[in-house]
């Protein structure tokens, strides 16, 4: 296993303008090299998927969606992995680089990396594997494929040229409504979504906090799938969502007590924000509303 070292770039504290209340804390953190990588299976097709979040509902924040270009790749007996694409493009270039590079290239921003969630579905078979990088660790769990029970509608839309028909399920919280095609015989879709006679090219939530949209595909694709080979910790999904809920609330404590050492925050002035460390309410939901249960 190749020793990785890290790069933390700038922190950036996000505040209300009108009450100075603190919305959100991040912390940059860039690898200066790549993970080493086990191939599971060969690609046969892929898909891009334009992905957003709503990163505040509260609506106090300007900009308050995220977004990523999301990639779907298809493999044999209904293995599939749904990831990003921008994580995939920093690990090609840090795979081109020197690591004196490395530091120009953060500062730059072209290290700015993208979603670290990655589902693999049926992988092993049967289940569904959820992978994703918290600050400085990795997570992963695994559950049964979930049953979605959706209900066809007569909405009809075109994505990309497919004619595609509407179906609504409820899952884990949120109402979801999906178009799929039927020009596309995978019972295939973004996220944990699967399971109706098409893939699925677009869904959102009814609340519109969170959308996936196809905008690219590629038939006869021979891009490997494969799994990073990291020291995993291996959990359930809720502990995992109380792992990831510790940092979101409070990123430089969740740093802290992971011993990488203390973060000093401060003002414009160089004066210490000596409530840097407090937790803060979350103005966001997850994708997975039922997590505290």
């Amino acid at each position: 296993m190749k020793k990785i070292s890290i790069i933390i770039s700038v922190i950036i504290v996000l505040t209300t303008v009108a009450s100075g209340k603190v919305l959100r804390r991040t912390l940059g953190i860039f690898p200066s090299s790549v993970p080493e990588t086990e191939t599971i299976a060969p690609e046969t097709m892929e898909f891009v998927y334009d992905y957003k979040w709503c990163n505040d509902t509260t609506g106090q924040l300007k900009d308050n969606y995220t977004a990523d270009q999301m990639l779907l790749q298809i493999g044999p007996d209904g293995l599939s992995k749904f990831s990003s694409y921008k994580n995939l493009t920093v690990d090609s270039l840090l795979m081109k680089i020197t690591p004196e590079q490395v530091a120009e290239a953060a500062m730059d921003g072209k290290l700015s990396t993208g979603e670290f969630m990655t589902i693999f579905k049926n992988y092993p078979h049967g289940k569904l594997t959820h992978t994703e990088k918290i600050c400085m660790d990795w997570f992963r769990y695994e559950e049964e494929m979930p049953e979605l029970e959706w209900e066809l509608t007569d909405s009809v839309t075109n994505v990309l040229g497919y004619e595609c028909h509407s179906a609504v399920c409820n899952f884990r919280g949120r109402e979801w409504t999906a178009f799929y095609t039927e020009d596309i015989p995978l019972m295939e879709g973004p996220w944990k979504l699967h399971g109706l006679p098409g893939l699925i090219m677009k869904a959102s939530d009814k609340e519109g906090h969170y959308l996936f949209e196809c905008i690219g595909i590629k038939s006869n694709a021979d891009r490997p799938i494969t799994i990073y080979k990291v020291p995993y910790n291996t959990t359930g999904r809720a502990k995992y969502y109380d792992a990831k809920n510790r940092y979101d609330v409070n990123p430089y404590a969740y740093y802290e007590a992971g011993g990488h050492g203390h973060i000093t925050v401060t003002d414009e002035a160089g004066n210490p924000c000596l409530d840097a460390y407090d937790p803060i309410e979350l103005p966001f939901d997850y994708i997975e509303r039922d997590w505290k249960k």
